[in-house]
């Protein structure tokens, strides 16, 4: 089968979900072996991001995926519509960092595309194919991949009351997708809109982008557009969250009771079998990350920081590891103008707050920890801190020296100390304690 792009530029106007905030998306064609392309055209430099799986951040109620400054959340609508569609090449512009909801549905989307006319060109589509079983799960929750030719789907949705439990398997194409699934809106439960809100979620949540359960309830402006519409939704999500694999995909997704962070765990597995596939066809017997390699280093650059940490702009406050031992580290942070607590911390008498002092110590005693254990799928999380003394303002231009040293480790928890410096004088120290948890416990 052909690549294939869009024959003319099209676009749609509206306003994110989760952010709020009003966006122009365009869609424009692009050359062969393109891909799928994001393109801010808010931030300077116009800085583009090809979604992929190891550049997601966050897969709470959405998948939002990062490069750098740039992020995009809510990706997985606007995917999904190019894969169902079999668009392989295209790039989005957008004035926002979150697409529009619209309806809650990838119909518009698709509109988008069937208004643009898919066109097919020379060359052809390389597809992923499957060749073994593979499977994840988190409690009530598992997806399992498994060898076909084609895509197909089946996907059995419930809450945790067993209410509205439904159940459907598609073989996917673009027909399928587009009469069976593109118009299927996203839906949520009652009680979960507080705590959404409260976490700075769906800011432009509406009965207009989203059907509510309330109890045995539909609240919904409109009937619903399918008796089954939850688990087509589910399957909606399937298709975008899958595309974050980077080639189309020939396998039968079995999934119960999914979810953008389970999805994102199978996708993650694919993409290591995709890229041994790409080397030469070996099977990987660890996932492919350099992750684990820190073990045997004395010292990590910053992109050995960011494969370790989880933080990322604005938040990273640690620019090189310098010494590394079984129980101590040093690291470095360059405090420099442009960080953009300045700005009001203070105006005129710029200093940099205490409290990310701190949060440089518990980062690099996170390093520390995952050091001294498996790293895979694993985080350190900051818990409590004590005996906290700052002594000296750190100013733009200083040079931060961190030092920790574990004092205490017990099973998955642990303890440290930590001091910074600048020069040889004591800016700040205290005593940390951490957890070393699953990342996926976090979502």
């Amino acid at each position: 089968m052909k690549q294939r792009t869009l024959l003319r530029e099209v676009s749609i106007k509206g306003n994110a979900l989760h952010t709020g905030d009003a966006v122009h998306m365009i869609f424009k064609p692009a050359a062969v072996d393109h891909g799928i392309v994001f393109k801010r055209m808010d931030l300077h430099g116009h800085p583009e991001i090809k979604p992929r799986v190891d550049l997601v951040t966050d897969l709470v109620r959405a998948t939002t995926i990062q490069q750098g400054h740039a992020k995009i959340h809510t990706v997985e609508h606007v995917l999904s519509a190019l894969s169902g569609c079999g668009i392989d090449n295209l790039l989005i512009e957008m004035d926002a960092g979150e697409p529009p909801i619209m309806d809650g549905s990838a119909r518009e989307f698709v509109k988008m595309i069937q208004q643009g006319e898919p066109l097919e060109q020379d060359a052809e589509r390389e597809y992923f194919t499957l060749t073994e079983p593979i499977s994840v799960s988190r409690g009530n929750s598992s997806i399992i991949a498994l060898p076909f030719d084609g895509l197909k789907i089946s996907c059995t949705s419930a809450d945790d009351r067993g209410i509205h439990t439904q159940h459907l398997s598609l073989t996917i194409d673009p027909d399928v997708y587009v009469t069976q699934i593109a118009a299927s809106r996203t839906f949520t439960i009652y009680e979960d809109i507080e705590g959404l809100l409260k976490l700075g979620k769906i800011k432009g949540g509406s009965l207009d982008c989203a059907v509510v359960i309330k109890g045995d309830k539909i609240i919904s402006k409109e009937p619903l557009r399918f008796a089954d519409e939850f688990v087509r939704h589910k399957i909606l999500d399937i298709v975008g969250d899958i595309t974050l694999l980077g080639a189309p995909l020939k396998a039968h997704i079995v999934a119960t009771r999914p979810g953008h962070a389970i999805n994102a765990e199978l996708t993650k597995l694919l993409f290591e079998k995709l890229e041994a596939w790409k080397k030469g066809g070996k099977k990987p017997t660890k996932p492919a990350t350099p992750k684990a390699e820190i073990t045997t280093e004395t010292t990590l650059d910053i992109r050995r920081v960011l494969d370790t940490l989880p933080h990322r702009y604005p938040f990273v406050m640690i620019d090189r590891v310098v010494e590394l031992t079984d129980d101590t580290l040093t690291a470095i942070k360059n405090v420099t103008i442009n960080e953009p607590y300045f700005q009001g911390h203070y105006p005129g008498n710029p200093v940099m707050p205490g409290v990310l002092q701190i949060e440089a110590m518990a980062q690099a005693a996170g390093i520390l920890l995952l050091r001294r254990t498996t790293m895979e799928s694993k985080t350190a999380l900051f818990m409590s801190c004590d005996k906290v003394k700052w002594r000296k303002p750190v100013r733009p231009g200083d040079q931060l020296s961190i030092k920790v040293k574990l004092t205490k480790l017990r099973g998955t928890i642990a303890c440290a100390e930590g001091e910074c410096s600048v020069g040889a004088q004591t800016v700040s120290s205290g005593e940390l304690m951490f957890a070393l948890v699953d990342t996926n416990q976090m979502d």
